[in-house]
């Protein structure tokens, strides 16, 4: 079988290749969860209404493109992938705090919910689609089978390194002009999405909880001394001191 597996975020990254490869048998898209339209019913499910003007339309676009090709397609929605050499390290963020020893700065009230789906689990599930016919032009959501509020996700990233008991921070955004600087790794909202689909077509079931999957990530990555960025405090120092000065 001749197969391909993509992950870019723009259509005009597939176009040429499909041009190039006519007797394509399958291609599997990695695209995201980021393409739902912000909804007050959740989780998402695969035929929810997307964002054409989120950050990711350059994903929908190359879903469009891929359903109107004639291609035996599939694709790929994960939430927030997590684990070893991530690259876009939202629980390196946590731990360069928790190994500083500082507190973890939380926007609003912390009970915001959403989902982490580990790395392992989403290449399984890629290889779940690989010649599968139930998977023939079709769209999963992929992330851990159970969702977490941001301050339960601050917890766990402690146990996960064996730290102790973070002390978490909550502030309003609105108070602060961080620039272009990112003071926090997920976007302030619910967001999550059920993956019942992948579980019933493809008989995907993760195999990390995330306490489990965390504890991977740490003991293969930010544990042995590796990570992506370095830690950078300034919009924590920021926010902690408003804090102080408000106390």
């Amino acid at each position: 079988m001749s197969s391909m597996i993509l992950m870019g975020r723009e259509a005009t990254e597939v176009s040429p290749i499909l041009e190039a490869l006519p007797n394509l048998e399958q291609f599997i898209y990695c695209s995201s969860a980021g393409v739902y339209l912000k909804s007050d019913l959740l989780p998402h499910f695969e035929t929810d209404a997307v964002d054409p003007k989120s950050r990711h339309k350059g994903k929908l676009e190359t879903e469009s493109l891929l359903e109107t090709s004639g291609v035996n397609w599939t694709s790929i929605r994960p939430v927030y992938i997590y684990g070893p050499l991530n690259y876009n390290p939202v629980e390196e963020w946590f731990f360069h705090r928790l190994k500083a020893g500082r507190p973890i700065p939380i926007p609003n009230a912390g009970n915001q919910i959403t989902q982490l789906g580990h790395v392992k689990d989403l290449a399984t599930a890629f290889i779940k689609v690989l010649g599968n016919p139930k998977a023939s032009k079709q769209v999963y959501n992929i992330s851990g089978s159970k969702y977490v509020t941001f301050d339960g996700l601050a917890r766990a990233c402690a146990k996960a390194g064996g730290f102790p008991e973070p002390e978490i921070i909550h502030y309003n955004p609105k108070d602060f002009d961080f620039g272009k600087k990112k003071a926090f790794p997920f976007r302030d909202q619910h967001f999550f999405a059920s993956v019942e689909k992948a579980s019933k077509d493809l008989g995907v079931t993760p195999e990390y909880d995330l306490l489990d999957g965390l504890t991977d990530s740490y003991n293969l990555d930010f544990g042995r001394g590796t990570f992506r960025k370095e830690a950078d405090f300034t919009t924590d120092d920021m926010i902690l001191g408003k804090k102080l000065v408000s106390v």
